[in-house]
């Protein structure tokens, strides 16, 4: 049985074949790689992974390494840290990050809202646009919703 991304997953990263998952409580190593298990998620959503994409493009303008909704009941906007086809890609989930801190030149921190920590092979810039598009995306969901009631 695929991987469930829900409320607790912090983040899912690249562990060769596999992908190691970051929880609220807990770290698990899971048998499938993260495209994989991001697909699944998305299609039991109602779409796969491309769809996600293109509507992500198609609310906020971005059309490399967007950021993607996978769950918008349970506020899950996934952010890929590189293009989703590269192999080190790690993706983060939105709703858990606390805050970010620069570490180095090549690196930043990752605060998340129990305390955990993760530092990413990103430049502060570029983690910085990264989670700047995700919460447009985050605001064009919320926008788009709050139009059923005018």
């Amino acid at each position: 049985m695929p991987y469930i991304i829900k409320a607790q997953t912090l983040a899912l990263i690249p562990h060769g074949k596999k992908t190691k998952v970051l929880e609220y409580h807990c770290e698990k190593i899971i048998d499938e790689t993260i495209q994989k298990i991001i697909d699944h998620n998305c299609c039991l959503n109602g779409s796969d992974l491309e769809g996600r994409r293109k509507g992500s493009t198609y609310l906020i303008g971005a059309s490399y390494k967007p950021p993607i909704i996978l769950d918008e009941v349970a506020k899950i906007i996934l952010i890929p840290t590189h293009s989703y086809r590269n192999p080190l890609c790690i993706w983060l989930v939105l709703e858990n990050i606390l805050k970010y801190t620069y570490k180095s030149n090549t690196e930043v921190t990752i605060i998340f809202k129990n305390n955990q920590k993760l530092d990413l092979n990103i430049t502060y810039a570029k983690f910085d646009r990264q989670l700047l598009r995700a919460t447009r995306l985050e605001s064009a969901i919320r926008g788009r919703n709050s139009k059923k009631y005018l």
